[in-house]
């Protein structure tokens, strides 16, 4: 498919205009959004700034603190639940929406599929998550259609493994973790969801999840127990199924190299033949199973954070080397069109926190590198565009540069920027503007300009190592064609202003299949004030530039013709 670009966004922060907000505080307390905070003013918006497609995180029911049984809903033990609100990664019912969200809440699955309705109206597609590697502890599905058995319905509790299990078990152990958890009760133990086989997790393990059984029996060797075909594996593939028919556009599966590349590659097979435009994203971080995961477990997609993103992170804030970027794209081999790139996520710290640059505008250059080097997605996390510091003490979740995902609260930046649901921008201070409006030029260029969207690359770092007018600890520059579109791509993540000379070398010219001495105009495509002359593009002339600290250049060079 071509080229397509993510909004991250977390529906609970979204829309909640509540303020101030409580530390710890409940959803009566903070408030909390909703599916139709995703008006069609909203999503007008969010479709302008450059977005295809809406990965709506925490959509499906997890554990919770907040009470529904009067809907039917069984009540989760605090002991086991991270935050008033609960972690959207410890998924209660695979088979419902996470009642939060919903204004009426016997009507939530409806309000749900009229949000992907008014999404897709908007010309956006919709992602969400499905999380296969683990489950809440006390996961129970109230929702689950007729003659669907529930995880853990019919295991055998007594055996550690059986590839009929849905959970691995510690026979005969209570679940006794390293910390308080007051009366709540679980015999056998189920092993929690970061393969820990205990009895006895500590606070640090993700102690409010059980593990998943598809088949490996982590207690003798690994062994892979894949024939006959086991239970979870048949229960997990009717999810996604069930999802699908939702029309839900794709899936950014959870930590998905948990579980068996062999699932993922007989699951995702069945699933695109019912529904073949339906995208998979891989939540991934061994570089050496990246290939297994594409090509056998059929992904669509990977996650490039150990790469790409510590990559563009470390030359952001770290002062490593910027020529580091040629390290990262050349390590995947061929696969850098099937990765995922973004700056910001649910997981990772804020841009403008203190724990990554302190301003989100000193990432301008890296986000443009991430946006327009290859030919792979980009994503960005729900105030990203407007400088979010991440920086709030929220609950469960304390200062660390994130944004949280186990309390209600709400988000700063988000708040300003929909000035009470009018979604205009109202508040947002001047720097916040033009923040926004540096992302929005940004991806409406990446989704647009042919050379990004289906170009070639050709990173002009080594031919400038030696240039003593081009510092490549600070500047990165590359050309990116199609046809006869080029464009030229050059960044300064540097805190000065400077000038600085590119030049061009022969392979260069072979490779693109450029003509030597060819005049070009130039145009800014971020920045239209910015007039630049006429240019030869030469192996011999090197083009002159002034470059403002923490900015980047996307040129369009437009052949003149004789």
């Amino acid at each position: 498919m071509s080229k397509f670009t993510i909004y991250q966004v977390f529906p609970r922060l979204f829309g909640n205009e509540t303020t101030p907000t409580k530390y710890n505080g409940t959803i009566e307390e903070n408030g909390c959004g909703k599916f139709n905070s995703f008006t069609n003013k909203a999503l007008k918006e969010i479709k302008n700034l450059g977005i295809t497609h809406i990965w709506y995180t925490g959509i499906i029911e997890h554990a919770t603190q907040t009470d529904y049984t009067a809907f039917g809903i069984l009540k989760d033990h605090p002991a086991v639940v991270k935050g008033k609100a609960g972690s959207a990664y410890a998924i209660k019912d695979y088979y419902d929406v996470d009642p939060d969200l919903a204004v009426n809440v016997e009507k939530r699955m409806d309000e749900f599929e009229t949000m992907i309705k008014r999404t897709h109206s908007n010309d956006l597609k919709v992602i969400i998550d499905f999380v296969p590697n683990h489950v809440a502890r006390q996961y129970h599905s109230d929702a689950k259609p007729d003659g669907v058995i529930d995880l853990g319905e019919t295991d055998h509790s007594e055996w550690a493994f059986s590839p009929l299990n849905n959970f691995y078990y510690i026979p005969n152990q209570l679940f006794k973790p390293q910390f308080d958890t007051g009366d709540y009760w679980e015999f056998p133990t189920k092993a929690t969801g970061n393969d820990q086989f205990t009895a006895c997790p500590t606070q640090n393990d993700w102690y409010e999840t059980v593990k998943l059984n598809y088949g490996i029996n982590y207690m003798e060797g690994m062994q892979k127990q894949f024939n006959p075909i086991p239970d979870t594996w048949f229960k997990m593939r009717d999810i996604l199924l069930f999802w699908a028919g939702k029309k839900v556009d794709g899936f950014r599966c959870d930590m998905a190299e948990m579980v068996p590349v062999e699932f993922w590659g007989w699951a995702i097979a069945q699933v695109k033949a019912q529904f073949p435009e339906v995208i998979f994203i891989a939540e991934v971080y061994n570089p050496v199973e990246y290939n297994n995961y594409l090509f056998n477990g059929r992904f669509d997609y990977l996650y490039d954070k150990v790469g790409l993103y510590d990559t563009l992170r470390n030359v952001t804030s770290r002062n490593f080397p910027v020529r580091d970027i040629t390290g990262a794209w050349q390590s995947l081999g061929g696969i850098e069109n099937q990765m995922l790139n973004f700056l910001e996520n649910h997981d990772e710290q804020r841009i403008g926190s203190g724990f990554f640059s302190g301003n989100g505008t000193y990432a301008q250059p890296a986000m443009i590198v991430a946006a327009t080097l290859t030919q792979a997605p980009v994503m960005i996390y729900a105030g990203q565009e407007l400088g979010e510091l991440g920086m709030d003490c929220e609950g469960f979740s304390g200062v660390d540069g994130r944004t949280t995902i186990f309390d209600y609260w709400g988000v700063k930046s988000l708040q300003a920027w929909s000035n009470n649901g009018k979604f205009d921008g109202g508040k947002l201070t001047d720097e916040q503007k033009e923040l926004r409006a540096f992302y929005k030029k940004l991806l409406n260029i990446t989704i647009t300009e042919k050379a990004i969207t289906h170009g070639q690359m050709f990173d002009l770092e080594f031919a400038n190592v030696d240039n003593l007018k081009f510092n490549t600890h600070e500047q990165y520059a590359y050309f990116r064609k199609c046809e006869n579109e080029l464009l030229l791509i050059v960044l300064n993540f540097d805190d000065k202003h400077l000038e600085t000379e590119v030049c061009f070398p022969e392979e260069a010219f072979e490779y693109l299949q450029l003509d030597e001495g060819q005049n070009y105009t130039v145009s800014d495509l971020l920045d239209e004030s910015n007039k630049l002359p006429m240019f030869t593009l030469s192996t011999t002339e090197p083009l002159t530039l002034h470059m403002p600290a923490w900015k980047g250049m996307i040129l369009k060079l437009t052949a003149v013709l004789s």
